[in-house]
């Protein structure tokens, strides 16, 4: 039995990345050492280091005046290191607020300035991305989530920018699933776990004038200056989340880059939410302009039929299909690395359900 991992994350890897990553565990390019036990700042591993940091900014574009970061302690520590760094008590940050990762990032930034809600979607429980914005008069930066896992949601693109502000995004489910122009944002981050590696990695993308405005008056592992001068090896960094990332960037090149990729995942979400788009029995709980590519999430309307579809797929080699404890119902998370036909027999799966327990 094929057995499919819709998990949300930490998610699925490509294959070959998986392979080259075990054969990296046992010897890193022939040297006889596994990869988590070099030095950090043995030639080895500088040799990982910059071939990931050279594939991350090939990717993406990303230029001389960004800084590449690999750091710890996932998304959620970027929510109270960014305000930490350039939201003052006497100042103010837009945030849109479109799932429940944006309301935790408003709660951490609120310790350190005002925050401003330029929308929120909260009213039909985040099932939508927003048109109508306001922002504040003066804002520091403007926050925004890019992709919801949660709630199966996703920005068609970046929202504007009042003068004098930056964009900051938080991009963990959807970052590098297509062209990315780093040039209009002052600093995105991603946890690694869903589409660019193992759990215990975060990159960060940020302007170099932004690193230096930053706040000195921080603890030393706060500061985004004191990563960037030392190629983020301040203290030992995740050398094994380090090195996998960069495998998974050098697979999203031999895939064509993210042109390619941003083909990839639309023609392989359409099959599904078109079968749930004519279902009887499933419905999408994203607004068709909103839907997220990363994570499609549907329900039965009925928590015991759901709870069975789960049971049932599970058995069936479908796993991961369980939605978010917060809301329920089914998620199916296809990131980069998930096969078009994982998708296939999913919709075919669902259909005979369908047809039996409809």
């Amino acid at each position: 039995m094929t057995l499919y991992n819709f998990s949300a994350g930490p998610a699925i890897l490509p294959k070959s990345v998986v392979e080259k990553a075990r054969e990296g565990l046992a010897d890193l390019d022939g040297t006889g050492i596994g990869v988590m036990e070099h030095s950090h700042r043995g030639k080895a591993f500088l040799a990982v280091y910059e071939r990931a940091e050279a594939a991350c900014r090939r990717l993406a574009g990303v230029s001389d005046d960004y800084d590449v970061l690999f750091l710890q302690g996932g998304a959620s520590s970027q929510f109270f290191t960014v305000p930490a760094n350039f939201l003052a008590a006497d100042q103010t940050a837009d945030y849109l607020v479109t799932g429940s990762w944006s309301q935790k990032a408003v709660k951490e930034a609120e310790r350190y300035g005002s925050v401003h809600t330029v929308c929120s979607s909260e009213d039909r429980n985040f099932c939508y991305v927003p048109a109508e914005r306001r922002y504040s008069d003066a804002p520091v930066y403007v926050h925004f989530t890019s992709n919801n896992t949660i709630y199966g949601t996703e920005f068609r693109e970046e929202p504007a920018v009042p003068d004098g502000a930056f964009l900051v995004c938080d991009a963990s489910s959807d970052v590098f699933s297509r062209p990315l122009d780093v040039s209009k944002y002052g600093l995105l981050y991603a946890g690694a776990q869903k589409n660019l590696g193992p759990s215990g990695v975060t990159l960060v993308l940020v302007r170099k004038d932004l690193v230096e405005r930053g706040s000195s008056d921080l603890p030393t592992m706060l500061q985004y200056r004191t990563h960037a001068s030392k190629q983020s090896m301040y203290n030992t960094p995740p050398t094994f989340g380090i090195f996998a990332m960069g495998l998974v960037f050098e697979w999203i090149e031999e895939q064509g880059g993210l042109a390619a990729m941003a083909e990839h995942n639309a023609a392989k979400a359409k099959p599904l939410y078109d079968f749930l788009e004519r279902s009887e029995l499933f419905t999408p709980t994203a607004d068709a302009d909103s839907r997220s590519l990363m994570n499609v999430t549907f329900v039965t309307g009925d928590e015991a039929t759901d709870k069975t579809v789960v049971e049932q797929a599970t058995a069936a080699g479908f796993d991961g299909l369980k939605g978010h404890r917060s809301v329920g119902g089914l998620r199916a998370s296809i990131y980069n690395a998930f096969p078009p036909e994982g998708v296939t027999d999913l919709v075919a799966f669902l259909e005979e359900f369908e047809r039996t327990h409809g």
